[in-house]
């Protein structure tokens, strides 16, 4: 069943729910470092933007976003900006990034003060990935 369509706004799921919806080890491995790292905890928000309605999750430091994760069936997806202060750093290092991600990161136009990457994260190379990127959106001042 669509995550949209199990949980509606009215049904907001309990952070166990999502971790059964999803069923990856990827989702509980991300949300640990978040937790640990940056001394942070996820907040559920809603959204009814078109491109991924439902219940997501949000983490922010300092008022600064990190990432949004939405659950999917089976993975989910971490949306992660990366902004004119990290695009330098980034493109230094993306060789060293999975081949998934440097293509996203290529084909993904600059728009609204950065590139929003929607990363399926599927596969540990790209969870890497992932966790590499919201250390230079924090890194980075």
């Amino acid at each position: 069943m669509e995550w949209s369509k199990k949980f509606e706004q009215a049904a907001q799921p309990s952070f166990e729910e999502i971790e059964a919806f999803i069923g990856s080890k990827l989702w509980q491995e991300l949300n640990l470092v978040l937790q640990e790292r940056y001394r942070i905890m996820p907040a559920l928000s809603f959204s009814k933007c078109a491109a991924q309605p439902g219940w997501n999750v949000k983490y922010k430091k300092g008022g600064k976003s990190l990432c949004t994760l939405y659950p999917m069936d089976g993975f989910f997806i971490a949306l992660v900006t990366i902004g004119n202060k990290e695009t330098h750093e980034l493109e230094q290092t993306l060789s060293s990034y999975s081949e998934y991600t440097q293509a996203l990161y290529q084909h993904t136009p600059f728009s609204c003060g950065g590139r929003w990457l929607m990363i399926n994260v599927t596969e540990k190379s790209v969870l890497n990935d992932v966790v590499n990127l919201i250390d230079l959106r924090v890194r980075v001042k």
